[in-house]
């Protein structure tokens, strides 16, 4: 059996990917801090309470696990919705250091046991805000470009090693995180929430948010055999967005 571990794997698209993992067949083992969310996973998961920036939890987890084959580094928190001369250093540090630092700590711990294995994938989640500008969102964009800074990196020094290297940009994806994300949008720009959710569908090709389960398929494709020989890449799960700034 094929094993797989998930950070920020209790919610959102972390549990929408551990039920994808688990359907193609695999042992899923996901890391949170949420108690409450942990406790609702599935009986046949192993569940971990860990903060991703945690070097010590992560080491521990990670060299526990024995074998790990697919690594889905996913943990991410919004960070502030601000203009970057508003923005509190602090909001800032902890954006960038659980959504960069996090993802680097879970490649790192991991990364011994594929290469013993002499195979294995990791998957980053980063963002189209990875790919573009934001307005308002200047700490989780810098980390999400720096993610896929990240992974280019990895995926240089372990190929020889037949570990491979991807990132995930979701888009706006449906659910209780981005609608946190509209509400403090539309309090920063003056805008009805409503207005927000319309500009960021419009400035995709498919004119609609994506889902969780859409992500998490790509997670899966990337993890399996029919993803052997990629590796380097960011691959936007977006509808195709062109426009990152919604416009009223």
């Amino acid at each position: 059996m094929r094993h797989v571990l998930i950070t920020a794997g209790a919610s959102g698209i972390g549990r929408a990917m551990g039920e994808a993992f688990a359907a193609a067949g695999y042992a899923v083992a996901v890391t949170d801090v949420d108690k409450a969310a942990l406790r609702a996973c599935p009986d046949s998961w192993a569940c971990y309470q860990a903060d991703a920036t945690d070097e010590a939890a992560m080491r521990g987890i990670i060299g526990g696990m024995g074998a790990l084959d697919v690594l889905c580094a996913n943990a991410g928190i919004a960070g502030p919705t601000a203009l970057v001369e508003d923005i509190d250093v602090t909001d800032w540090q902890r954006c960038i250091s659980v959504n960069l630092e996090g993802a680097f700590l879970a490649a790192k711990h991991a990364i011994p046991a594929m290469k013993h294995a002499g195979r294995g994938a990791i998957v980053l989640t980063s963002s189209t805000a990875g790919l573009y500008g934001y307005p308002n969102r200047a700490p989780y964009a810098a980390a999400k470009w720096a993610v896929i800074g990240l992974m280019k990196t990895l995926a240089m020094e372990l190929g020889p090693f037949g570990i491979r290297a991807n990132a995930i940009c979701p888009g706006a994806v449906e659910g209780p995180r981005m609608e946190g994300v509209l509400a403090r949008e539309a309090a920063a720009k003056g805008m009805t929430r409503d207005a927000v959710y319309a500009g960021y569908a419009a400035g995709t090709s498919m004119k609609r948010f994506v889902t969780r389960e859409e992500i998490a398929g790509m997670a899966v494709f990337l993890g399996s055999e029919a993803a052997r020989s990629v590796s380097g890449q960011v691959i936007a799960v977006d509808g195709h967005t062109e426009n990152p700034d919604p416009k009223p």
